[in-house]
């Protein structure tokens, strides 16, 4: 018997069907002697509709009083749930994030979890009854309801599953698993029976949109199994602890699989692509120290964050041009805080360019073998397309591309690092 919580994702609560669909996938986990918890995002479109209802209400909306409106989204699939699960014939009741209660710090609207008081939580599971919580939502030291920001059920569920000392944190979504990359871009994509952690929060944080980032770092901090599978499954088919979805391990869990022979040594684990950024060149910046930090302390302040980096060499008239990437939603907050800047910075002119892509490989195995950002280079440079701007860390190398190039450079990366499915095998 294991202890698991559960998370479905916005499309797998979106209408009464699915939620019945949910209900004895849920049912079924309960069925075969495990304790369970449940949590769960709004449907499908509701915290859009939810936030436009609070701007149209408001421009400049108080934060508190949008988190109250946009948290009853998930309030709402949390009762619908215990319902269907009643009418099934479990025994099942939801718990709000003030009821737990799950206790946050910072910000409204991008609230980060303190602590979750687990022990009613873990009485419950324990006399048979199944736990139903609605992610994304908790409760400040004000006593107001705050919310997670965008994405934020994927951490309440890693939240959860750490507070109760779950087995496993299974979090459904409408694909199957990880894959080496998009699937609908590259048909041969392979979906990975196991990621690290640290390949995860690289992934996430470059532009795959399997996991929130946060819910990937909790994970590795409180050491939480995650396996990532979908919901859309036959009625008949069998239960998520024979099915086979990606998890996400530690290293040592990794390299405990791969000595087993359950898993192969990839130099790459996978590539990801994001075309929400945006490049920003300020010219002629004055090449002389504290420059760049007039540049970066007001972006940093506005909680702008700041990908890519390049100072070009200064020239011979003590001038420089900077360029970097910011996310395209922050493009215009961005140039407005440069241009009240511009006397302190003491740059020529701002160039923006909104049409760009990021595209990152990403791969453990980098640590201990050269030679992987040159292939990426050698790659790109056969298919004929440019790259304006090249980012590293241990386990990833990242460029900027033309946004026109996105699927033709991920098709060529995959190719280039062995990725794609063979044709008998796949």
């Amino acid at each position: 018997m294991a202890r698991i919580v559960m998370k479905f994702g916005g499309t797998s609560m979106a209408g009464t069907e699915r939620i019945r669909r949910v209900a004895n996938i849920v049912r079924k986990q309960q069925a075969a002697g495990h304790e369970v918890a449940v949590v769960v995002s709004a449907m499908a479109g509701e915290t859009d509709r939810l936030v436009n209802f609070c701007r149209e209400a408001n421009a400049l909306y108080d934060p508190a009083e949008y988190d109250v409106v946009v948290a009853s989204g998930e309030q709402v699939t949390s009762g619908l749930l215990a319902l269907t699960l009643q009418s099934l014939g479990c025994k099942a009741r939801s718990w709000l994030g003030w009821q737990l209660p799950v206790r946050t710090v910072e910000a409204h609207a991008k609230a980060r979890i303190e602590t979750i008081d687990s022990d009613a939580l873990i009485a419950s599971m324990a006399a048979g009854e199944i736990a139903v919580i609605p992610g994304f939502q908790g409760i400040g030291d004000d006593g107001r309801v705050t919310t997670l920001g965008r994405g934020g059920s994927d951490t309440s569920a890693v939240a959860v599953a750490a507070a109760i000392g779950a087995d496993r944190c299974d979090i459904y979504t409408d694909v199957d698993g990880v894959y080496t990359t998009d699937p609908r871009i590259v048909a041969k994509a392979r979906k990975l029976k196991a990621v690290t952690y640290e390949e995860m929060l690289e992934l996430a944080s470059v532009g795959a949109k399997v996991l929130q980032t946060r819910s990937v770092g909790l994970a590795m901090k409180e050491d939480v199994r995650i396996q990532v599978l979908s919901s859309f499954i036959g009625d008949d088919a069998v239960p998520a602890d024979d099915l086979p979805g990606t998890m996400i391990v530690s290293e040592e869990e990794m390299n405990q699989l791969v000595e087993k022979g359950d898993m192969e040594r990839q130099l790459v684990t996978g590539i990801a692509h994001d075309k929400n950024e945006a490049k920003v060149i300020l010219t002629r910046v004055p090449d002389k120290p504290g420059a760049v930090a007039h540049i970066f302390e007001p972006l940093a302040q506005a909680s702008i964050n700041v990908d890519m980096i390049i100072q070009n060499v200064g020239r011979d008239k003590g001038e420089t041009d900077v360029t970097f990437t910011v996310p395209q939603a922050d493009l215009a907050r961005a140039q407005a805080l440069l241009e009240d800047k511009r006397g302190d910075i003491g740059f020529n002119r701002i160039i923006t360019d909104s049409k760009i892509a990021k595209i990152s490989v990403v791969g453990v195995g980098m640590k201990s073998h050269a030679g992987v950002a040159a292939t990426m280079f050698r790659a790109l440079s056969d298919r004929g397309i440019n790259i304006q701007a090249i980012s590293t860390s241990e386990i990833k190398v990242s460029v900027m591309i033309d946004e026109d190039e996105t699927e033709l450079a991920v098709r060529v990366l995959h190719t280039a690092y062995g990725l794609d499915v063979d044709d008998d095998a796949g």
